[in-house]
């Protein structure tokens, strides 16, 4: 048979439930959902981490792409045609 957790333990692990608190804008989460959006954020930072080593070699060309096409949908300004700032 498994033994539980003592008392001291089984009560550490209940004020970290209860410290664990996120807010963002107008999320708010607290107690096990706090940290379980606190691991999908670690999660996901390390996917995208991942990603960018990847393509490290890709990205200047790509962000030269991504600038073309803002500017693409952007369209002409014309108060840069004449020299003047507004």
């Amino acid at each position: 048979m498994p033994k539980s957790p003592s008392l001291p333990a089984r009560r550490r692990g209940r004020s970290l439930i209860k410290a664990s608190r996120l807010h963002l804008g107008g999320l708010e989460a607290r107690g096990v959902p706090a940290i379980l959006c606190g691991a999908a954020v670690i999660v996901l930072a390390s996917g995208v981490s991942e990603a960018l080593k990847r393509s490290a070699s890709l990205l200047p060309e790509t962000l030269r792409e991504a600038r073309a096409f803002w500017l693409a949908l952007r369209g002409p300004r014309p108060e840069l045609a004449n020299g003047t700032r507004p």
